[in-house]
């Protein structure tokens, strides 16, 4: 990745720039794209348990998308040959209005973009780049008239997703000097170590949650990582309006999983519940707003509300 030379730049440089190339909005999540050792599998709990609906790949025709709205959805791809990483992730995207517009925009502020977005046989259009630790961020344009989903009674909103960062100071510079990401919540196991730092996106109420590892200096995948552990970091989240609604929908049907936490309230104080596909990627269920006060950190923007 091309550095972020903008930052050394001067106050009155920097503002020049990006008076020449607004910043177009960005809305909310796109998707989060996953691997799979067993496509099947994947299925099912993409689709039996969580209740997505399946349709084809726009970008990767080897993949299958998972829609829980019109403009949500987890890609799942198959696991490429020879894979030896305990990774399962292969990007986060997030929705803006513009594809073409932010891309000239962080070009116009030394990040490498590609020459050209790419366009889906649904209309959709979308490109990548690399954040300051080399993690594949993609930004999506949905198309303008959306293909209506059903109604998924579980939930049909990805309110946050989630990755493994090392060094929160320069995955800030990317998300929200250059890109105006905005302050959610922090926190951690006790109140005095910070583990969790939500940063939600510009223009909606949907956000990035870094899951921080080690000393900020490193880098990579730590050593002794294992895929499960990996896969908790590695995450999205679905909205609900109601924890215990929602586990009596889940056990009616008998959609929860073998590996599932019981329902408890998270240290953001929202009521949650974790189950895990068959690769390990976390699904987290959330409620919206939170049951009591939060540690280690106020709310410092509006939670999703539906």
């Amino acid at each position: 990745m091309a550095a972020l030379t903008l930052f050394a730049l001067a106050p009155a440089a920097y503002s020049h720039a990006q008076a020449a190339t607004p910043r177009p909005l960005i809305t909310g999540i796109s998707h989060l794209s996953v691997y799979t050792a067993d496509a099947a599998k994947s299925e099912d709990f993409y689709v039996h348990i969580l209740g997505a609906v399946k349709r084809s790949d726009p970008e990767n025709s080897a993949g299958s998308r998972y829609y829980f709205s019109p403009v949500q959805f987890v890609e799942v791809l198959p696991l490429p040959e020879g894979w030896t990483s305990v990774s399962r992730l292969d990007h986060v995207a997030f929705r803006t209005k513009s594809a073409e517009q932010l891309r000239k925009y962080l070009g116009a502020h030394d990040v490498a973009v590609p020459e050209k977005v790419e366009s889906g046989s649904d209309g959709s259009r979308w490109f990548s780049v690399k954040d300051p630790e080399g993690n594949k961020v993609e930004f999506v344009q949905p198309p303008a008239k959306p293909e209506a989903v059903p109604v998924n009674p579980l939930s049909t909103h990805i309110i946050h997703v989630g990755y493994m960062v090392h060094n929160p100071a320069k995955e800030d510079a990317f998300f929200r000097t250059l890109l105006g990401f905005r302050p959610y919540w922090h926190g951690g196991m006790n109140d005095t170590v910070t583990q969790w730092i939500s940063q939600q996106v510009p223009d909606g109420p949907d956000w990035l949650e870094y899951m921080v590892v080690g000393p900020p200096d490193s880098t990579g995948i730590p050593a002794d990582m294992t895929q499960n552990r990996l896969g908790v970091m590695d995450h999205f989240s679905l909205g609900v309006f109601n924890m215990e609604k929602t586990v009596n929908l889940l056990y009616a049907g008998d959609r929860l999983t073998p590996r599932h936490s019981p329902p408890q309230i998270g240290r953001d104080g929202k009521w949650q519940l974790n189950m895990y596909d068959p690769d390990g990627t976390r699904a987290e269920i959330m409620e919206f707003q939170p049951s009591v006060k939060p540690c280690c950190s106020e709310f410092t923007a509006a939670s999703p509300t539906k």
